[in-house]
């Protein structure tokens, strides 16, 4: 029987997907399948999976439908108790696979593990540690730019990247897939908050290595689709998860963040495009999107909420 599916969601990534796949090849632990999801690739990168390596199950798409839609569809593929969710744009160590499901074997409360994810181009600097959220609408990257060797520590997280993650199979079943209206950004952190308000964990792996580039899909770390994809998201992420007192509690620390983050992309001149992506994240409130309140939980919200403020001063401190 295998213990896991690996989703790739690829589009147009012909140059990095022989290392991703290579890697794959050489783990010291096989018992795993391979799903590409494409959406709508025209540089022949499906073709040339579907000839080059059989083993690999490629499911295409005619148009872009998004990340949040690939991986849910390798989701629903899957009948393994872990999928693990890896970008195209990544090379795994050898013991990636044998780490990350160990650690779910041992952690029975743990909905996801984040891997060491390190920079392609300098493996000895961190590229994620594991995303945190905090108080100010913020969610970031442990560690980014930082030597990879100041991360060798497992700790809890708040959320998991999902460019390299592994994820319990059955708890997408009680808490939902990858919210589609996210279509890219912060959708990993929508689902980790989730699984955080059912009370699971989420942990960082530091044994579990994979190098990755970035940004190769999107084509740079700034630009107008990220930005409005990031910045509407952000919107609907807190109206989401947030009950309405939680957030009146984080509204001084909210509109601190988003005011830091509006001056921020203006020096960077992004600011239409930000204010553009927090206007259409206002559109997207509506009540049947609102994660329901249930009693059981509350004690997790409070455990949330000590972690956003928490969250604050880890930044400062990383920064």
């Amino acid at each position: 029987m295998q213990i896991a599916t690996i989703v790739i969601p690829n589009l147009n990534g012909m140059r990095y997907l022989k290392e991703c796949l290579d890697s794959l090849r050489e783990q010291s632990r096989q018992d795993f399948s391979v799903i590409l999801i494409d959406n709508g690739s025209t540089d022949g990168s499906a073709d040339y999976v579907e000839s080059h390596y059989p083993e690999v199950t490629v499911r295409r798409y005619e148009t872009n439908r998004g990340f949040c839609c690939a991986v849910n569809e390798g989701i629903r593929m899957a009948d393994t108790p872990y999928v693990i969710l890896l970008n195209n744009d990544t090379a795994c160590e050898t013991s990636f696979v044998e780490k990350l499901t160990a650690a779910m074997e041992k952690e029975k409360d743990c909905f996801s593990c984040a891997s060491r994810m390190v920079r392609m181009d300098d493996p000895g600097k961190m590229d994620d540690a594991g995303d945190y959220y905090c108080a100010l609408g913020w969610a970031y990257a442990l560690g980014k730019g930082k030597p990879s060797a100041r991360y060798d520590r497992r700790r809890e997280i708040f959320s998991a990247c999902a460019g390299a993650a592994i994820y319990r199979r059955s708890v997408f079943d009680e808490i939902g897939l990858f919210d589609e209206v996210h279509f890219a950004y912060l959708e990993d952190v929508d689902v980790a908050y989730r699984a955080r308000i059912a009370g699971y964990r989420n942990l960082y792996i530091p044994e579990a290595v994979v190098r990755h580039v970035g940004s190769a899909t999107s084509g740079s770390v700034y630009n107008e689709f990220k930005i409005r994809h990031s910045s509407r998201n952000s919107i609907y992420l807190i109206y989401k998860n947030m009950p309405w007192p939680q957030i009146l509690l984080n509204l001084p620390f909210l509109a601190a963040g988003f005011l830091i983050k509006m001056i921020f992309f203006a020096q960077k001149g992004y600011f239409k495009e930000y204010i553009t992506g927090l206007g259409k994240g206002i559109r997207l409130c509506s009540r049947e999107r609102k994660v329901r309140v249930q009693k059981k939980n509350l004690a997790h919200y409070f455990r949330i909420q000590w972690e956003l403020w928490v969250n604050v001063v880890r930044r400062i401190v990383d920064f």
